[in-house]
This record gives C-alpha cells, structure tokens and sequence, in this order.
C-alpha cells in the first residue's frame, strides 16, 4: 500500500465495495521457501469479514493449509503510467496511477460438504453479471464428471481481520491539473482500463 495518506482516505466500506465487485485477486502467504500466490476468484460477505473461494486440491497454499495460515488477499483495479506532460505545469514527474484493496486475515480449509454451495454461490454471482445469457448452473453438467472435479478442489475461507485501499488517482495534485491529467489518460493511457481509471480521476471517492 502506497504510504502517502492522501491516497489511502477512503472508508472500509468503499474499499469492501471495490473487492467484491472485482471478485478476483492474489492470495499470498509466507512459506519456508519464500512467498506462494496463487490467483483466485472470490465471494466477500456484506460485512466484509470472510472471503470465501476454493484452490486445487494440488496447489502449494491448499497443501500448506493443514492448519490456519495468516494470508493477504490482493485486489487490483485499473492502472496506467502517467506522463508529467500531461498535467500542464512545470516540474512534474512520471508516476503510475491506480486502485488496489488488501485484505489481511488467516485462512483455513472448509468442510468439502460446503463447496458445492460454494461453487453454486461463485458461479450465480458471476454468472449474473453477463444478463440477458441464460444463467449457467452446475446440475447442468453429467453428476459423475461434476463429482470428479470436485474431488480435484478443496473450499476455502479467509477471516478478514485488516482492510486497506489505496486510490492513487493524483489528489496530491490541484483539481484542474489532476483533471487535465485524466483528459489525457482515458485515450492514451498505458495500463489496464485507462477509461475507467479516468473517471476514477475525476471523482476520486471520499
């Protein structure tokens, strides 16, 4: 998380909102042979206190998992460079914009009854968001092939214990430079959702 205050303003409920809606981040945990990630979608709770997903049976965070384990899970939103000509004044420098929430809590291993709700749960909530398409369901695939993948996935939840954000979308700058700025970065941006990235300039969240 970027240090500067100015970037890191917004409440635990703006920051919960952005997680949720992304769905997808890095899991990290420390191990004795150094850092294991794996990427992973997930489902976070109205309170934002559990974030629940599922990991491989074969993977080295699933395998590392025989007791609780602290974790930090990465959500990471648009992000582009930022040229220095772009804001109009003199002495400026390149930087890089962008959004992204940590959680930090302990994961542990679910019961393997829960995951088929799990799953059923991940897949509605995604599924939902590419309407009109008929929603895809798990009961639509032969029972013995869902039951032999399902062996192959273990469930998994994380307590969220620390939320932080950081929104660095140049409010260290004046209103009017950081909003010549975004002008320039939504058509030429170099990054990930450069459009979006510059609305998020243009009203940056409390």
């Amino acid at each position: 998380m970027h240090p500067n205050p100015a970037f890191r303003q917004s409440p635990d409920a703006v920051n919960l909102a952005f997680a949720r809606a992304q769905g997808f981040g890095i899991l990290a945990i420390n191990s004795d042979n150094g850092p294991l990630m794996s990427h992973i979608p997930f489902l976070l709770s109205e309170d934002g206190r559990c974030a629940e997903f599922h990991l491989v049976r074969s993977n080295p965070i699933a395998r590392a998992m025989h007791e609780p384990l602290k974790a930090r899970l990465a959500v990471e939103g648009p992000q582009s460079y930022v040229s220095p000509d772009w804001y109009g004044i003199e002495d400026q420098v390149p930087t890089w914009n962008y959004v992204a929430v940590h959680l930090v809590g302990e994961i542990r291993l679910q019961p393997h009854q829960r995951l088929r709700d799990l799953l059923d749960r991940q897949s509605a909530q995604f599924e939902s968001r590419l309407l009109p398409k008929p929603e895809w369901r798990a009961d639509k695939m032969t029972p013995d092939v869902l039951d032999r993948m399902m062996r192959q996935i273990v469930p998994c939840m994380m307590r969220v214990d620390q939320i932080s954000g950081t929104w660095k979308l140049g409010q260290n700058k004046p209103d009017d430079v950081r909003l010549r700025a975004a002008d320039h970065l939504g058509p030429t941006g170099e990054g990930q959702e450069t459009e979006r990235l510059a609305e998020m300039m243009r009203a940056p969240p409390a």
